[in-house]
């Protein structure tokens, strides 16, 4: 796997010259996932797409699980550089970047889960985030915790936007408030707090994320002011 990731893994030296690669069939199998889910993604589903045999496939790749991995650093990318930015503008910078990538491929969030071996464009996001702390005071447990808890606040925002029902419909966050805000004009005796906290909301999309970031990020700026001091 580590070999297959890391692109250490020599091109098939049996049979016909190759006339695909790796690349090209997780970019096939990317394709298959940001239209139907990952779920749709099969070596003959894949096949077919190319097209070339099922079984000419396992010359690149031994079965799903390995090439979900492949596809995966494939779709997430190299993290977006935003030099010369303050430690703070860094870190919420790369988090909206993070969000910016489950947002294009939202299978990402279903494929970057549990224990696994990482690729580099994934420990390239990792050191992204890291490099933003490196002077920050912080030790290396503190900065591994730090991108863990931003990590995932975004990612848990993302699951709630890019998985409900509205995302599939059509239905923005804008759309589905102002639904809310409907009921609740004729319901408000029902729901009182509810009613009141939604007639001074600001309704905008998305905008949970970048409450919780700025107010993460207020955490440990009084942590890093506590390292400096």
């Amino acid at each position: 796997m580590t070999d297959l990731l890391w692109g250490r893994q020599q091109q098939p030296s049996r049979g016909p010259k190759p006339a695909m690669t790796l690349a090209g069939i997780a970019e096939a199998a990317i394709g298959i996932a940001d239209a139907e889910g990952l779920d749709a993604v099969s070596m003959q589903r894949i096949a077919g797409e190319l097209p070339v045999t099922k079984m000419a496939l396992y010359r690149y790749v031994p079965g799903k699980t390995e090439l979900v991995a492949v596809m995966s650093d494939l779709a997430i990318g190299v993290p977006p550089e935003h030099p010369g930015r303050p430690w703070r503008d860094a870190l919420k910078g790369w988090a909206l970047d993070l969000y910016a990538a489950f947002t294009k491929h939202p299978w990402l969030l279903q494929s970057t889960i549990g224990r696994r071996l990482l690729g580099p464009n994934e420990l390239a996001w990792m050191d992204r985030g890291i490099r933003a702390l490196a002077d920050s005071g912080l030790n290396g447990g503190e900065q591994f915790d730090s991108i863990l808890v931003i990590t995932s606040h975004v990612r848990n925002i993302a699951q709630q936007a890019l998985t409900l029902p509205g995302h599939t419909t059509g239905l923005t966050e804008e759309d589905i408030n102002q639904a809310l805000a409907e009921i609740l004009t004729t319901e408000a005796a029902r729901f009182p707090s509810l009613a009141a906290a939604m007639q001074t909301a600001a309704g905008t999309e998305n905008q949970g994320l970048e409450f919780g970031l700025d107010r993460i990020l207020d955490g440990l700026e009084v942590l890093v002011r506590t390292r400096k001091d």
